[in-house]
């Protein structure tokens, strides 16, 4: 059965309409997604590494809102599918809404929830391990190139780091910070 999207205008207003995932939209037209960020106490990034047939480099958990779906609901499920971790709802901020030339309007999460990798439960077909990885590790995974574009996919990236340890009242700050 095809799985169906909700069609969004370029002010995140469900049109009424749906989309079979894949298919082309037409100019205006937006899918809702979902991005996920995890981020422990000690500051590390719960990441997975997309299965082979996907690529095989790391990233977040992520994905797209099923017909009905906001992005938030889509977060909490993906999560839970991919991963097997059920996020804490209190735990979850919107860092943005980023809109890519693509059509897809993803909703960008971060959860600060401290998760032990040893219960992580991966979906095969997505993905085929998981770590914690700090700040630096993701910035050299990038230069090695086992990380997943970032221009494609993840264009908010230091953004989105900038602002997790710019909000983070509890731990000192460096020069670098």
């Amino acid at each position: 059965m095809p799985e169906l999207l909700d069609i969004y205008d370029k002010n995140g207003n469900r049109t009424g309409f749906l989309v079979e995932r894949g298919k082309p939209l037409n100019e205006g037209e937006y899918v809702l997604g979902a991005h996920v960020w995890i981020i422990n106490s000690k500051d590390e990034f719960l990441l997975t590494k997309r299965s082979k047939v996907k690529g095989g480099k790391w990233h977040g958990v992520g994905g797209m809102a099923a017909a009905g779906d906001d992005g938030f609901t889509t977060a909490l499920r993906e999560a839970d599918e991919e991963i097997g971790i059920v996020l804490n709802t209190d735990s979850g901020q919107l860092f943005k809404r980023h809109i890519y030339p693509s059509g897809a309007m993803i909703d960008v999460w971060i959860f600060r929830q401290d998760v032990d990798i040893s219960k992580v439960v991966l979906q095969e077909e997505e993905a085929s391990d998981a770590i914690l990885a700090t700040r630096e590790h993701i910035q050299q995974m990038i230069e090695d190139d086992i990380f997943i574009d970032i221009a494609r996919w993840y264009p908010y990236l230091e953004e989105l780091l900038e602002f997790v340890f710019r909000c983070r009242g509890d731990r000192p700050r460096s020069p670098a910070d």
